[in-house]
């Protein structure tokens, strides 16, 4: 499940595919954030904002669907990839080879494209584990998106449609390995208790799925006749939700660069890609910081820095102009 941000979801727009997914697809008008004391929270609302929607909430299978339909010809698997100064070749596990001028890593965490341009990848386990799981929800969610902060573990709940939230449950690897093998209703009632029964009683609706988290940074983000975009150059804690949002971002700009280069301008010169490259260094870094910040922040549990912690969310939700700014920079 993923928050697609405003200025995310006009980027798939403008490639066709949003009308297939909007019928999946949830508003988000309000977020509700608590604190690990009980008391303290911040909130966002749309309508303060003067936005029509903080977010979109999307189901993975729903948005890899629409963008696989664009595709031509069948999904392969790459054996080699060769760059030469004129061309990048790429093979095939069938043995077809395709010659192109720029090669494009989008393929994830454990990227074939990085490691075959030999780009170094920083890599560290947050020894935590992600439970996903759907629910229907006695009281409606009013297309708000919860979540609590818990001294460490994350929750949050994600509207969905027809009064459905989706669960993303960031917890120590063993507690989430005890989470996922609970049966269904005692699953259910399990995140009833962790969330307060702010939206009463929850069913649980969907298998159950646990995903390992580890943080990633590329070195670089370009090479000769490669480019690196989302997980392939960088993987961020979901528990703000801005990992898609990211790698979108990074295709947003890089189809710009390489729609606006100068007339007989190769797209896999190097000094065009490090315009791309430098254009993200500094969004990517500002929120890698910003998301280390608040892991520390909240995975200890020192009584004074509980403290502090705390006192800044509730310190922060009286200030309407910073909140507008934490919401303006989060819709991009």
């Amino acid at each position: 499940m993923y928050a697609l941000s405003p200025g995310n979801v006009d980027f798939l727009r403008r490639l066709g595919v949003w009308d297939a997914i909007v019928p999946r697809a949830a508003p988000v008008h309000a977020m509700r954030i608590h604190g690990d004391d009980g008391r303290a929270t911040i909130e966002f609302s749309a309508y303060e904002a003067g936005v029509a929607e903080l977010a979109w909430i999307v189901e993975d299978s729903m948005l890899q669907r629409a963008l696989w339909s664009g595709r031509s010809g069948s999904a392969k698997r790459c054996e080699a990839l060769e760059v030469s100064e004129q061309e990048a070749r790429v093979t095939f596990d069938d043995g077809t080879a395709l010659a192109a001028r720029l090669v494009i890593g989008a393929d994830g965490a454990h990227s074939f494209v990085r490691k075959s341009a030999a780009i170094a990848a920083r890599e560290r386990d947050y020894e935590q584990a992600a439970v996903v799981a759907n629910f229907r929800c006695e009281k409606p969610h009013g297309n708000t998106a919860l979540q609590w902060f818990q001294g460490g573990p994350v929750l949050a709940l994600l509207p969905l449609p027809d009064d459905q939230v989706s669960m993303v449950w960031s917890l120590p690897a063993t507690q989430a390995a005890r989470v996922a093998a609970l049966p269904a209703a005692a699953l259910a009632e399990e995140v009833t208790q962790a969330s307060g029964r702010a939206l009463g009683a929850l069913a649980t609706s969907s298998t159950v799925r646990t995903l390992p988290l580890k943080h990633l940074s590329a070195r670089r983000l370009v090479a000769p006749r490669v480019a690196l975009v989302g997980d392939a150059g960088h993987v961020v804690h979901p528990l703000a939700g801005q990992g898609l949002n990211l790698g979108l971002q990074d295709a947003r700009v890089l189809a710009e660069i390489l729609a606006t280069r100068e007339p007989g301008r190769d797209p896999g010169d190097y000094r065009l890609l490090r315009r791309y490259e430098r254009r993200r260094a500094e969004p990517i870094l500002a929120m890698d910081a910003v998301i280390s910040g608040l892991f520390a922040l909240y995975g200890t549990s020192n009584r004074g820095v509980s403290r502090l912690r705390n006192a800044g969310l509730n310190l922060t939700d009286r200030l309407p102009v910073l909140k507008n700014i934490l919401i303006r920079q989060a819709m991009s």
